[in-house]
């Protein structure tokens, strides 16, 4: 890993109507549309998705790093995150976050352990403890056959 800071430059480009399209160096274009809530066409990814998107990324990246520097062996992990936006003193932002992970493990793993590092995971991520809004973690420990 490179010392700190790091710095991340993403560009966004748009005309008057339409998408918005999303660049950052040796990266390919992602584009961008209002989502369905906000008259958009609900096809694309919003940048309400792209935040609770980077939400279970960056947990499934942080268990990743915590359980390789933890030595404990896993098959997968599946996130799926939630965000709840909701109006506070008259202005939308997101007031939560939820992430349901499903930790599948060897069979005789620690299950034990494996909920401590999911649940350090959480707490070490660095997207959510970059938002104002807190976030949750729901964990179930599934056993390899």
């Amino acid at each position: 890993m490179q010392d700190f800071p790091h710095h991340y430059l993403v560009s966004a480009n748009a005309e008057a109507a339409g998408t918005v399209a999303l660049k950052s160096d040796n990266m390919p274009q992602i584009v961008s549309a209002p989502p369905a809530e906000f008259g958009g066409p609900g096809d694309q990814w919003s940048p309400e998705h792209l935040l609770v998107a980077s939400v279970a990324d960056c947990f499934i990246l942080t268990f990743r790093a915590i359980s390789s520097a933890s030595k404990m062996e896993w098959v997968s992990l599946e996130a799926t995150a939630e965000g709840v936006l909701d109006k506070v003193e008259r202005a939308p932002q997101f007031t939560a976050f939820t992430v349901k992970a499903t930790l599948t493990v060897p069979a005789g793993t620690d299950e034990a352990k494996a909920r401590r590092l999911l649940d350090k995971a959480e707490g070490a991520c660095m997207i959510t403890n970059s938002m104002k809004a807190p976030c949750h973690l729901n964990a179930d420990i599934v056993f390899a056959s």
